[in-house]
């Protein structure tokens, strides 16, 4: 038997019949990690996206479970990722991922809007705004992000919609105007974008056609999980920003 394998060893192709082997074990060693480490990880993305909608949306407002009621839509040309909540299986709120052009670039929101159309909450997910300046729209940094709850598209006015600076009625940060500027207009714009599709986020359509329907599990998945990068991206950014 020791001949033999002496003979095996002696022959070109062992290198590659023991790289193989062991490519194999790797292999099997990685899937039972997946295995056992998949639905843990999926329930805690779940639990921290759970608590992240209620940020902005209290469990008050709900009597469903809004991460089952997930939707994908486009509107005039763009995507948007939302979730509807329902009191008594009648819509009555919805949280929608946005975003909005900042000084620096993208600040990713999250917004709940009442079915009244009135602004349950509002939080910035993630943005690389000048740290000490614009950062200020984050609730760790000020309750500033907290003054957008209870108003709406006529509460202020129109003209009231833009920060003091530009004759409106929101505060902007000193040395940092075009942050809170850009988060007013993203805000303001997504409840017209909700107000101009009302019936559809309401489920009030005529015509059945017209609705849509949650997304699959196995299609929503990979949803959820990109939605939870601009959390993780802004922990990150926290976690960096206190260490300066």
């Amino acid at each position: 038997m020791s001949i033999i394998s002496e003979k095996i060893k002696k022959t070109h192709a062992y290198p590659a019949l023991l790289m193989g082997v062991v490519s194999l074990l790797v292999c099997s060693l990685l899937l039972i990690t997946h295995q056992l480490t998949a639905q843990p990880i999926a329930d805690r993305q779940r639990e921290d996206l759970s608590k992240l909608l209620n940020q902005v949306l209290p469990v008050e407002a709900y009597d469903n479970q809004p991460l089952d009621q997930r939707y994908q839509e486009e509107f005039e040309g763009q995507s948007y990722l939302f979730y509807r909540a329902r009191m008594q299986q009648k819509v009555s709120a919805i949280i929608i991922f946005t975003s909005t052009s900042g000084y620096s670039g993208e600040i990713s929101l999250l917004v709940a809007i009442k079915a009244d159309g009135s602004l349950s909450g509002v939080r910035v997910l993630s943005h690389t705004e000048t740290p000490g300046l614009g950062d200020k729209i984050e609730l760790a940094k000020s309750d500033w992000i907290l003054s957008f709850a209870g108003l709406s598209l006529t509460l202020p006015d129109l003209t009231g919609w833009a920060v003091k600076k530009d004759g409106g009625e929101f505060d902007a940060f000193t040395g940092a105007t075009i942050t809170p500027r850009a988060v007013v207009k993203g805000v303001h714009k997504t409840l017209q974008l909700f107000q101009d599709n009302r019936a559809f986020f309401l489920e009030q359509q005529t015509d059945p056609q017209a609705s849509s329907s949650p997304l699959e599990t196995q299609h929503s998945e990979h949803i959820i999980k990109d939605a939870l990068v601009d959390l993780t991206e802004y922990r990150k950014q926290r976690s960096y920003y206190a260490e300066l």
